[in-house]
Parts: structure tokens; sequence; C-alpha cells
């Protein structure tokens, strides 16, 4: 098992991390030459700047059983698809039940957005509760898988 990281601004980055350090379990962050990041633990790919270019490196690598960290709902439906699981920055688990649902959720707002000459707010403030919540929810999904 391998702990994926869509590191590209990733509040969460340090936590899994830490977690996976306690665990032994290998950390791969990629990000695009736009946020070149460092890493006492993780391996670090710098993939270039073209779009999706970190998100299709990410899935090429991610194989069943590997755990992906990402925003990105499409990013979460294929490493599904190959059988890894994924979790979002908030904490939730994307899983078959509920990645259509959320992948339609996407797609109405971003037919909104076109339509609306106002833009939505951005997400609100990341808060302590937040990074507890993404870290129990890693612990949770590791156990479930054994580790």
């Amino acid at each position: 098992m391998t702990i994926y990281i869509d590191a590209d601004a990733c509040p969460v980055t340090r936590i899994a991390e830490r977690v996976a350090k306690e665990k032994s379990i290998p950390v791969v962050l990629l990000c695009d030459t736009n946020h070149v990041l460092t890493s006492d633990y993780s391996e670090v790919k710098i993939i270039g700047a073209g779009a999706d270019a970190v998100d299709i490196a990410l899935i090429n690598l991610c194989r069943a059983g590997d755990v992906v960290i990402t925003q990105d709902y499409g990013v979460a439906a294929m490493a599904l698809g190959k059988g890894a699981r994924a979790l979002h920055q908030s904490g939730r688990v994307y899983s078959d039940d509920n990645i259509s649902g959320l992948l339609e959720s996407r797609h109405i707002a971003k037919v909104q957005r076109r339509k609306s000459k106002n833009h939505l707010k951005g997400p609100r403030k990341r808060t302590h509760e937040d990074d507890k919540r993404f870290e129990e929810s890693l612990r949770r999904l590791l156990a479930e898988e054994g580790v």
C-alpha cells in the first residue's frame, strides 16, 4: 500500500505524512511545477504544469489497495475504478455509493457558474476540527484495510 496525495495546495499533507510514518506506509506527493514541495518523509514527484498532468500521473501510479487523497471528484472516481481507496481533505471517504452523486453535483455547479455572472464564494476557512476529522477518517480507512 502507498498513499498518493494530489498535493497541489493540499492542506492535509503533513497530517497524512505523520499518520503514514507511524504505520510505515510510503507516501508519494504529486505536484506541478507551480507548487514545488519538499518532504522529510514522502517521495515528491514534480509533474509538468499541463492541464490535469498531476491527476493523470497520480492515476497512472496508483494501484488496487492504495489510498489516494484528493479533492478532485474525477480523480477519486478513477482511483476507485482501479480498486484504490480515495479520501477528500475534508475527511469524506469516496465510495462507489457516493461518487456518482458527487460528480453530478459538480457538473450542476459548473453549469450554474457558467450561467451566472456572480461567482460563488470560495471554501470557508479550514479549522482545527476539519484537520481532526480528516485524520480520524484516514485512520479509520487504514484500519479497514488492516493497517
